[in-house]
């Protein structure tokens, strides 16, 4: 049997993999993991076996280690956390006259999943002959609910194919499932060793409930399962529970023509205050509240959630239908990560898998709220309020660094910092600026002056008042941030990163005028009008480095003084560089592992001037490798920008097919949710030319060769419209809402129900930019 995601006539709505290939089930349970932002479940199969990495996630909850130094030093995070793989409710084992089903044995004549990207769901059917040559249809649906956030339901159906057969099916909850670390780390790993110690058992009828406790960071969480079965006379059933399982076994002898249909319900819960009754109540209330609705009912709410989100987020692509396919499933997943994490972070790799120890990063904020902010508002909002919840741990960070204000982690799950590499993590103060950019930007997207009032001003002034206390006005003139790492990996403790200053200058001067709207809470929390001008006094007196001889920007000072990396001489196996070059010698020279300068000329494209852009895209296009797949999204947008159209087409290619081809052959860890942003970004931000630098919208979209329509669905202000692209014009109109004034190429536009079309102008005609030699992306086709 072939195998691999098919290729034909690819669908615009959904994944399938035909065939099962062992080698590949890693990668294939990441891309086909379901998740509703609080719980996630990796795409292994039902029965368990064959797997690649078995994974059930529970947003928030992790366990703890101590993070050993070699050398002590003042300031150094003492604890890790990484994400902890709780009970597993997805198993189903299925006996056919006392043969298990296991792809690995007999034969599967027939077998595919497909992820449905309208309903939500994870589909299976398989066709498989036991050793003794016993045949049987199976087929399963999964789905874990956008709108009862604790549910989990499970549709399994076993049909004979060939005459009357005996079946059992054995239904799991299993706690501490043996699983092969995914981390180098022993620390980790050791973390990971049995991490849940059992609290609570039972098991009655068809229902059955575990509650367990993370050893070292004290989380407690709970799984409930209960079950409704449809079959023929003659079914036998049992149900016995011990502390890390639970099983109900039901046995029948099925005729051929007739089936056995197994329906399960998961509730999950976790607390790190509640006990174990209190627990073990709100998931039996889960699944009273699953049972009254019915898979069918959970079935048709999945599928309206989803309606409605596509009908203000959907993006089409004309003329590439497998890009199509990819970027609708980038969305797909950043609404997935998202949708129902309510006041939880964000992780880098959503809730598909142990990438980055499941912690949260400065990607949130940058690349996934964008999406979500012109798409989900709701959700935007809530991932806000994760920060806001963690600011006491930022005050904490920055006092302990010296610092006033909020220093916000590079790495966390729940708040504190445990990056334990400093130059890299706790110098990475840009994060607390990309965080108060996510602020500024959903509250000029939403008008939520609720949001503003009761979380919002608190952030941005609180960060405001880091930069007051990191940075200082220089002798030489200017007010200088020193001693920072930016984006880019590939160099820290610079000083004057233009990235960093413009971005903690536009949060200064957010801070100002947010506290201006809202004097009594600037009030509370102490700030005066005195404090409001050194804000704005830093803001306008930042220093922003700038090569004259070169007429570049340099990354930061004196960046472009150093020497340039030996291209030339660095072998195509030695990318990543990090893992065969010394740190000590990347940061001395001018090699940039991710768009860091770029970005800034994205979010903050209202500092430069368009030959700026153009001059400092080219510049930085020979020096960056994209050794990280939060590049290539931003690489697109400007590419486009400047003019490079078919560049941009080839960026947001490599974005948005990061995951589905494991582009940097680590999906087997989790898909990459920056990047599956990136897809969003490049298209919306890229082709659209989409902007919002002084709080409103602006447009300046262009199409390469190769498409021949793009349109997008947006949110803004609580207006839905659309914007459609072709060659020669774009049309823009409203949805459902209120007239809405933008720009399109410095043009002012009314959208409103009659689709005004506005004429494209030519791209400005500029040299092609080079890559470092064998770091061009691949050039996606050209008509």
């Amino acid at each position: 049997m072939t195998h691999g995601y098919e290729q034909s006539e690819r669908s615009p709505w959904e994944l399938r993999w035909v065939g099962l290939d062992v080698e590949q089930l890693q990668r294939t349970e990441s891309t086909f993991a379901l998740s509703n932002g609080h719980i996630g479940l990796r795409g292994t199969l039902e029965e368990g076996e064959p797997r690649g990495l078995p994974g059930t996630y529970l947003n928030g909850f992790y366990e703890s280690y101590q993070l050993p130094y070699a050398e002590a030093g003042y300031g150094y995070p003492e604890d890790g956390q990484t994400v902890v793989n709780v009970t597993d409710g997805k198993i189903i084992r299925l006996l056919v006259e006392d043969e298990p089903l296991d792809m690995r044995y007999g034969q599967a004549t027939a077998h595919e999943r497909v992820l449905d990207f309208r309903s939500g769901t994870l589909r299976r059917t398989t066709e498989w002959s036991s050793p003794t040559g016993r045949r049987v249809r199976v087929r399963t649906e999964r789905l874990v609910s956008f709108t009862q956030r604790a549910v989990v339901a499970i549709r399994y159906e076993v049909e004979p194919l060939d005459g009357e057969i005996q079946l059992v099916v054995q239904s799991d909850l299993l706690a501490n499932e043996p699983i092969e670390s995914a981390t180098g780390d022993p620390r980790v790993a050791a973390a990971l060793e049995s991490p849940l110690v059992g609290e609570f058992a039972m098991a009655e009828d068809y229902r059955a409930v575990l509650v367990h406790r993370t050893r070292e960071s004290g989380l407690r969480m709970a799984a409930a399962m209960d079950h409704r079965l449809e079959t023929s006379d003659g079914l036998r059933t049992r149900i016995d529970s011990e502390d890390d399982l639970a099983r109900l076994t039901a046995a029948v002898d099925v005729p051929k023509g007739e089936k056995l249909t197994l329906i399960k319900y998961v509730g999950y819960g976790w607390s790190a205050q509640r006990s174990a009754p209190a627990l073990r109540a709100q998931v039996e209330a889960a699944l009273d509240g699953a049972l009254q609705t019915g898979w069918e009912g959970l079935l048709a709410e999945q599928r309206q959630f989803l309606d409605e989100f596509w009908e203000s987020a959907d993006v089409q692509i004309d003329g590439d239908p497998e890009l199509q396919q990819a970027v609708r499933f980038a969305l797909f997943h950043v609404l997935q990560a998202g949708a129902r994490g309510e006041s939880r972070a964000i992780p880098g790799k959503g809730l598909t898998g142990p990438g980055y120890d499941g912690h949260a990063f400065w990607d949130t904020e940058s690349f996934v709220l964008q999406v979500l902010t012109y798409t989900m508002p709701e959700a935007a909002r809530d991932a806000l309020r994760w920060r806001h919840a963690t600011l006491d741990k930022a005050r904490e960070r920055a006092a302990q660094l010296g610092l006033r204000g909020a220093a916000f982690p590079w790495r966390s799950i729940n708040g504190a910092e445990c990056s334990a590499y400093w130059p890299a993590g706790t110098a990475a103060f840009h994060v607390s600026a990309d965080i108060a950019d996510a602020v500024a930007r959903y509250v000029a997207a939403t008008a939520d002056q609720d949001f503003e009032r009761h979380y919002g001003t608190e952030i941005l002034l609180e960060t405001a008042r880091l930069w007051i206390s990191l940075g200082h006005h220089g002798k030489h003139g200017g007010f200088r941030i020193d001693g920072v790492t930016g984006p880019d990996e590939y160099s820290a403790i610079a000083d004057n990163n233009v990235y960093t200053n413009l971005m903690a200058q536009r949060n200064l001067r957010e801070a100002a005028e947010s506290c201006e709207r809202h004097p009594d809470i600037a009030e509370s929390f102490e700030v005066d009008a005195d404090e409001i001008a050194e804000w704005r006094r830093a803001a306008d007196e930042m220093v922003i480095p700038y090569d004259d001889l070169l007429e570049v920007h340099p990354q930061a000072e004196r960046f472009t003084q150093h020497v340039d990396w030996d291209f030339e001489n660095t072998p195509a196996e030695h990318y990543p560089l990090l893992l065969n070059y010394p740190y000590f010698d990347l940061y001395r020279k001018q090699v940039i592992k991710q768009a860091d300068l770029v970005l800034a000329m994205h979010l903050r494209g209202d500092a430069f001037t368009p030959e700026q852009k153009a001059r400092n895209f080219a510049y930085y296009e020979e020096r960056t490798v994209r050794d990280s797949s939060l590049s290539a999204g931003t690489q697109a947008v400007l590419a486009a920008e400047v003019g490079h159209l078919d560049l941009a087409y080839d960026y947001l290619a490599e974005a948005a097919f990061t995951d589905l081809h494991d582009v940097h052959n680590n999906v087997r860890n989790g898909l990459h949710m920056a990047s599956l942003a990136g897809a969003w970004l490049a298209t919306v931000a890229g082709l659209g030319g989409m902007r919002d630098h002084d709080g409103s919208l602006s447009f300046a979209p262009r199409l390469p060769r190769g498409l021949d329509r793009v349109s997008f669905r947006l949110i803004f202000l609580g207006t839905h419209f659309s914007v459609e692209i072709t060659p020669e014009e774009a049309k823009y109109q409203l949805l459902s809402g209120e007239e809405l004034d933008i720009r399109h190429h410095g043009e002012k536009v009314t959208v409103s129900e009659s689709a005004t079309a506005m004429p494209i102008p030519e791209a400005p005609s500029l040299p092609e930019p080079s890559q470092p030699p064998g770091r061009a992306p691949a050039r996606r086709r050209r008509d």
